[in-house]
This record gives C-alpha cells, structure tokens and sequence, in this order.
C-alpha cells in the first residue's frame, strides 16, 4: 500500500496521470486484499475520473472487476454472478490476454471456495484454466474420484508464483490436499498463508476473493488435527 501511495504521490506531483492510475490501482488492490473496502472503493472512484479525464479507458476495466469482487464480499455471490457474466463477455476482447486468460475458471471458483466442499467435475470441464492449471489440476482430480492421481500431481505441483493470486492458488492446493490426504502440502500451505491470515485470499489481485484466508486456515487445522484422512 506504501508504495501506491508513493507512487500516486509523485505522479500527482509531476502531473504524469497514467503512473497515478497505476499507483491508486496498486492501492485500491492492497486495500481489497485487507478488508478496507472505504478505501479501495475511493481509489476506484478516482481512477474512474481519471480514466475519463485522461482518456484512459482500460483503467475501467480494473475498477469494474474490483466491482464485481466487492459485491461478493458484502452481498454474496447470487449478487456478483450476474455482474461476473457481464465482465467475463466484455473483456474478453480487451487486448489484456494477462488479465482475461483463465479468468473464467476463477470466476467460477468463488462459490466453491467461499463454501467447503470440492467442485461438481461438471461445473469447470468447459472452463480453460489457463495459467492457473497447473493448480488447478489436483483439485478436479480429487473432485473427479481420483485420489492417486490427485497425490501424485500435489507431490509434483511446483509453488504457486509470487504474485496477487498466491493465496487463492495456495487454498486451492489445500482444498485438494485435504480431500485425498497429502499431508506435506496441507503443511506447506498453512506455513505459507499464516502471514496473510488477516487478509481474503485472491482479493489483493482485484479480480475474485475466496472469502477470509483465516477461514481456510481454520480448515487445514482441522484436516491436520483429524489426521487428513483421504475421502477416497
């Protein structure tokens, strides 16, 4: 947040609009990914004027999302579907491949992850993960019945990258840990989200929020305490 908040600072200071759209999004993302919904919802308003006032129209694109993320967080996801639907036909044509790849199967993770149980097969078959994959992969296989092969890919799965969806993607792995009992990546998860535990997993990215990471926490505790007994 420091460093948007820098960021916007000087740009505003030397009149450079498109480095203060970057630094308010760069604010309006670590505010989300905290909880501070006032905040981020400000940092949206204003980078809404500047894209108006700049001619910058992508800028809308980030705010729209952020959006869409924020009436899951305070009114559920019966709420935000329908706007996610609306996001996903709008932008997927917006020459921003590294924002749209995949962005449909996190879309369709927010119900799951926001609830306990693993995903219907069915509901992400059609989806492309894209880039997401790789992390994606144990837990369809947990949810399709096949328990090995979910162990093995979690065995071999390489480190979620350094970046504003880790959390979500570490939660992912959780999730399909603890359904077929790998118990070396259910502890790697949590030493890996311990520092986040006050924040929503994903929602730092601006895009989606798999609900509170304290919340997932919680549940690899438990599979940890009950011995990550495999469901199949």
């Amino acid at each position: 947040m420091a460093l948007g908040g820098e960021l916007t600072r000087l740009a505003v200071d030397h009149q450079l609009p498109g480095h203060e759209v970057l630094g308010r999004l760069i604010r309006l993302q670590a505010c989300a990914g905290s909880g501070d919904l006032a905040a981020a919802d400000a940092e949206a308003e204003e980078i809404d004027r500047l894209a108006h006032r700049k001619e910058r129209p992508l800028a809308r694109v980030f705010t729209s999302w952020y959006r869409a993320l924020r009436t899951s967080e305070t009114d559920g996801w019966r709420a935000a579907s329908p706007r996610y639907a609306e996001l996903l036909d709008t932008t997927a044509n917006c020459g921003m491949p590294g924002l749209t790849r995949g962005a449909a199967v996190l879309v369709a993770l927010v119900p799951i992850m926001r609830g306990d149980a693993l995903p219907e097969p069915e509901v992400l078959a059609s989806l492309h993960a894209g880039p997401y994959q790789p992390w994606l992969a144990p837990l369809m296989l947990a949810a399709s019945g096949a328990a090995e092969q979910a162990r093995q890919a979690l065995t071999v799965v390489p480190r979620p990258p350094h970046d504003l969806l880790q959390e979500a993607l570490w939660c992912l792995l959780a999730r399909a840990a603890a359904a077929v009992g790998h118990e070396p990546v259910l502890r790697r998860a949590h030493d890996e989200l311990r520092a986040a535990a006050d924040e929503s997993a994903g929602a730092g990215s601006g895009l989606v929020s798999f609900g509170p990471v304290a919340r997932h926490l919680r549940a690899i505790r438990s599979a940890l305490d009950a011995g990550v007994r495999p469901t199949a």
